[in-house]
C-alpha cells in the first residue's frame, strides 16, 4: 500500500487499512475492463460514488453510515481488482470468501456494523442501478441488452439526474481520487 502498510489478504488486519490507500486504488481500477468511451477510464471510485448516490437517492432516510456502506462497497476491489462478474462466479466461494473478509475489516477500521439485510438489499439494488445505467451510458450495451442482464432501472429522481451526468464520464484519476476521499470524509463527519 501507498501509506506503507502491508495488507494479508488472508487475514486483514484493520490497522492496515486506510481510506488513502482505497481512494487511490480504486480509482485506478477500470471498470468494464477500461472498455468504455471517452479519454479517461469509468474507475469503480467514479462507480461507488454513483452507488452512493443512487442509494441515497432510493432511501433519503439514510444516515452517514449506511450511505458510508454504499460508497464503501467495492472497497476490497483496491487491492484485489475489479474482477468481472463472470470470473467471480467461476472462481465462487474463494473470491468471495478474500472479498468479505477484506469488507469486514474495512468497516471495522471505519467503525461500521456489518449491514442490515435491507440495507444489503438496497446497496444491491443500487449497484444493479448503477451497472445498467454504465452499461447504456459507457460501454456499448443497448437498452434492450441492458434490460435483459440488469433489469430495467426505475425512474430517479430529478434532483438525480445532474449527479448522474456528472458521475457517468471518465475522469482523470487523480480527480477520481479526490472526490472519492472527500466524499468519504463527508459521510464520515455525519456518522
Amino acid at each position: 500500500m501507498l501509506s506503507g502498510r502491508r495488507l494479508d489478504l488472508l487475514d486483514p488486519s484493520p490497522l492496515d487499512i486506510e481510506i488513502g490507500d482505497i481512494a487511490h486504488g480504486l480509482a485506478r481500477v477500470a471498470r468494464w475492463n477500461g472498455q468504455t468511451a471517452g479519454p479517461h477510464v469509468f474507475s469503480v471510485a467514479q462507480h461507488s460514488l454513483l452507488v452512493e448516490a443512487i442509494g441515497g437517492a432510493l432511501d433519503p432516510r439514510l444516515g452517514g453510515p449506511e450511505r458510508l456502506e454504499l460508497l464503501l462497497h467495492d472497497a476490497p476491489e483496491y487491492v484485489i481488482g475489479d474482477i468481472i462478474s463472470p470470473l467471480k462466479n467461476a472462481i465462487g466461494d474463494a473470491y468471495r470468501s478474500v472479498e468479505r473478509r477484506l469488507l469486514a475489516a474495512i468497516r471495522q477500521r471505519f467503525g461500521l456494523e456489518p449491514p442490515s439485510p435491507a440495507l444489503s438489499r438496497l446497496v444491491k439494488r443500487a449497484d444493479r442501478i448503477a451497472a445498467a445505467i454504465e452499461a447504456t451510458r459507457l460501454a456499448g450495451f443497448s437498452q434492450s441488452e441492458a434490460d435483459q442482464i440488469f433489469g430495467r432501472p426505475p425512474a430517479l429522481p430529478d434532483l438525480l439526474r445532474s449527479d448522474i451526468e456528472r458521475l457517468v464520464a471518465g475522469w482523470p484519476t487523480a480527480e477520481a481520487e479526490a472526490c472519492y476521499r472527500a466524499r468519504f470524509e463527508a459521510l464520515q463527519c455525519r456518522a
